[in-house]
């Protein structure tokens, strides 16, 4: 089973009234896109379930005035973020793109993220065929990045997606030999010896590692970025 990591950007006119607000605006900080259900396009109607982090009022004063959305229910976690589930009507602009998984055993992987530009980080697993089947039967309008692809192993992702598997192989072996133990009980002369590589070469795989762990947690869990 292979898994592709993808970020898709659309232009104006396929863009939901909500990505709109994202992009022209300053009141999200993060938003994604938790759950779904009846999103096939045969559907006249489906019910999403978000998690956002944005200033209240605005977003949801921008919720009573898109058409399509035929009621919400906003549930409050702490003063900066709030849970989102809504129905609403499925519009023509987003079948025009779902259509590339409709007939294709490809299924998405929550959460999708959004950006502040309105573009969208997904996750899709399927057979190597139909993830490139869904990849050339996406609208020629959208912009399709493709972020990774690979064997899928999603046990480490949430916070580690972006490691190469030589950085988790040090990672892994700098915890088992207790280099993050406080106090530190190897250090990195041990996991280089584990590794079998010079010193030089341990760090920077850590060093690397540590870098983008840090970056995912604050990109997913700061509202400061």
């Amino acid at each position: 089973m292979k898994y592709l990591d993808v970020t898709m950007s659309q232009p104006r006119w396929m863009l939901h009234p909500m990505q709109e607000f994202i992009r022209d605006g300053d009141h999200v900080d993060y938003e994604e896109l938790q759950a779904w259900t009846g999103m096939a396009s045969e559907r006249p109607v489906e019910y999403v379930l978000f998690y956002v982090e944005a200033d209240r009022e605005p977003y949801e004063a921008a919720l009573d005035d898109v058409d399509s959305i035929r009621w919400y229910d906003l549930t409050p976690v702490d003063d900066d973020s709030f849970y989102v589930y809504l129905c609403q009507e499925t519009r023509t602009e987003d079948v025009s793109w779902r259509q590339a998984f409709a007939d294709l055993n490809v299924a998405p992987v929550p959460p999708v993220v959004y950006d502040s530009d309105a573009s969208f980080h997904m996750t899709l697993v399927g057979t190597g065929a139909d993830l490139q089947a869904m990849l050339s039967a996406l609208p020629e309008a959208i912009d399709v990045t493709v972020e990774a692809i690979g064997e899928y192993d999603r046990r480490h992702a949430p916070v580690v997606g972006d490691l190469t598997d030589r950085q988790l192989e040090a990672v892994e072996t700098a915890a088992e030999l207790g280099f993050y133990e406080v106090p530190r009980e190897a250090g990195v002369a041990e996991v280089a010896a584990a590794l079998d590589c010079a010193d030089s070469t341990a760090s920077t795989l850590l060093q690397e590692a540590e870098a983008r762990v840090m970056r995912r947690l604050v990109g997913r869990y700061s509202r400061t970025l």
